[in-house]
This record gives C-alpha cells, sequence and structure tokens, in this order.
C-alpha cells in the first residue's frame, strides 16, 4: 500500500492477489496520496489491480492488468477510484476483470488511449463523477461497453465501442447525466450503441453508428438532447424510443436508408427524414415481433409510415438530413 506522497511505482511484474469478499486486496493500492505515478507495470490475476482511495494528482499509466475473466467473485475492478481528483488513466490494457475501469466519486479525472476488452461486466463505469472526460479509448467486446451514471459535465470524445453483444448489451449507456457531449465517437458491432436514458442536454455530433442491432434508444426520460452530423449506416434500427413525445432534436445527420432527393443541390435532403421505424415502436413494446424483421409485413409496414407517417413520433424527425456522409 502506498500512502506517501509523490511515489512512482514504475516497471513491476505483480501477479496472485487472491480474492476476497470482506476486503478489496489489489496489487497495487494508493490511498490519501498525491503526486503518486504508477507506469509501465504487468499485473496478473490480482483480484483487484490498481486502486486509488481519496487520492489526488496522480498518474496511471501504460499498465498491463490482465484478470482470470472467469466471474465476478473472483475478478475485481482492473483499474478502480474512489472518490479521488484529478487523476489520469492513459494507455493502460485492461482485461478480463469484472469491471475494466471503475470510477465512483471522482472530479476533475481524464482517461485518454485506454483498451478495456473482455470484461465481465463493463469496460467503463463511473458514478457520481463530475467533470471528468474521456478520449480515444476502445471498449471491445465486453458484457456492456461503457456506462455513465448520475454524473454532470462529462466529455466523451473520439472513443470506439465495438463487439459489445447480448440480451441487453449497449456500447454507451447514459443515465441521469446532465450537461454532456459525445462527439467523433465510433460505435459498431453493438446490441445496442448509444442507450440514453435521463441523458438531459446531451450535445451529440460527428458520431458513427455503423452496423449496430440499435444505434440508438432515446428513453422518454431524455430531455432537451441534441443530435447533429453522425452518420448512421447498416443499422437494424437507427433510432428507437418509448415515447411519441419527445423534446430530444435530430438535425443534419447522414442516414443511409434516407431515399429523398435534393432540388437545388445544397447538399440537405428537401425531405425530412422519420428515423424511427413503426416496427422498432412495435418492437419496444413486444420483442418477441423480431422474428418478423426481415418479413414483407415489416416492409409493407415501414413503407406505409414512410408515405403517411401518423405513429412515429413527430418530433424526432430530421429536417435537414445530408445528402452525403461528412468528411
Amino acid at each position: 500500500m502506498i500512502a506517501a506522497n509523490n511515489v512512482t511505482v514504475r516497471g513491476l511484474r505483480l501477479e496472485g492477489v487472491s480474492p476476497s469478499m470482506v476486503e478489496d486486496p489489489s496489487a497495487i493500492r494508493v490511498v490519501e496520496a498525491s503526486g503518486c505515478r504508477i507506469e509501465n507495470n504487468v499485473v496478473d490475476n490480482a483480484f483487484f489491480g490498481i486502486y486509488l482511495a481519496r487520492a489526488t494528482d496522480c498518474r496511471v499509466t501504460g499498465n498491463m492488468v490482465h484478470g482470470s475473466g472467469q466471474d465476478e467473485v473472483t475478478n475485481g475492478n482492473g483499474i478502480h477510484l474512489w472518490s479521488s481528483r484529478g487523476i489520469t488513466i492513459e494507455n493502460n490494457h485492461v482485461r478480463g476483470h469484472r469491471d475494466g475501469i471503475y470510477f465512483e466519486f471522482v472530479h476533475d479525472t481524464r482517461i485518454a488511449g485506454n483498451l478495456s476488452e473482455r470484461n465481465i461486466r463493463y469496460g467503463l463505469h463511473f458514478m457520481y463523477s463530475d467533470d471528468c472526460s474521456y478520449e480515444n479509448n476502445r471498449f471491445v467486446a465486453n458484457a456492456s461497453g461503457v456506462a455513465v451514471m448520475y454524473t454532470r459535465r462529462v466529455t466523451m470524445i473520439g472513443n470506439r465501442f465495438e463487439e459489445n453483444w447480448g440480451p441487453a448489451a449497449y456500447g454507451l449507456l447514459l443515465k441521469e447525466i446532465g450537461e454532456s457531449r459525445l462527439e467523433r465517437n465510433v460505435f459498431t458491432h453493438n446490441t445496442t450503441g448509444l442507450l440514453a436514458d435521463g441523458a438531459d442536454r446531451l450535445i451529440a455530433e460527428e458520431n458513427v453508428f455503423r452496423d449496430n442491432g440499435w444505434a440508438v434508444k432515446l428513453e422518454a426520460s431524455t430531455s432537451e438532447a441534441f443530435f447533429s452530423k453522425n452518420q448512421f449506416l447498416g443499422n437494424s434500427f437507427d433510432v428507437a424510443t418509448n415515447s411519441r413525445e419527445h423534446s430530444t432534436r435530430i438535425e443534419g445527420n447522414y442516414w443511409d436508408d434516407y431515399r429523398g432527393y435534393d432540388l437545388n443541390r445544397d447538399g440537405v435532403g428537401d425531405v425530412p427524414y422519420h428515423p424511427v421505424r413503426l416496427f422498432s415502436m412495435v418492437v419496444e413494446r413486444h420483442e418477441p415481433a423480431l422474428i418478423l424483421m426481415r418479413s414483407l409485413f415489416t416492409g409493407m409496414l415501414d413503407a406505409a409510415e414512410r408515405v403517411l407517417p401518423a405513429l412515429t413520433p413527430e418530433t424526432l424527425v430530421d429536417a435537414r438530413p445530408l445528402m452525403r456522409r461528412p468528411t
């Protein structure tokens, strides 16, 4: 355990920290210290890998933290922060833990350039952690990619959410967050790319949603969000919602399923695009209906709704769909 300021732990190999249900045994533990550097270490099969509690202004960089990947009982979190501030988590590789990276009551912290893959629960999970940013990370093949919960002013830029498959899996869950930004991220091959549940005043711009089951799910609890300059490519459903009334605004996105025209050639479609398919609303209420996904009936249902939209949400309409993909 490190309880002194300005300590550096570099280049060690640590392994075989046994699990405990009473304590949180860790390979490297920093408690009530500042200015510490945890760099270029290898941690194998430790219950908790790197654990910071009430730490400030520390750096955790270039570490390899690998758990067994068996179950949540025998694996804690790879990199765990509690009640800390001003931490940098950068260029680490975390695999096979309960949560790859976990934050609780953490503020003013930056997560950048990490690979968090094949974790049992989440690649990144944080709660009650305001004013943090995560940039240029990859979250691959976790049970679910990232969960950001009960948090304000989070910045999420340039991340990749990939191959997070499962009955309740998603690339990114935003639950009860406010005043946050989601920019230039890529969501590909997820059951659900983005699930926004109470994501108030979210700004989502220049993201790519490709080959997901559901690209974006907007719950009724999300209000005053704004989606612009995003690309929707090859998803089964681009946008789904459980409400016909929504304050979220969608404008100026590219939709590969858009079949409108552009008579004045300004790059913007002259016909509004309704991204919420009628069949997606049927599935929202009766999930077993997914078995009809590729049927002729489903195609006729959606075609009729496109011609005379009556049941899909009137507010979730892109009035300025892009004719060409943004560069």
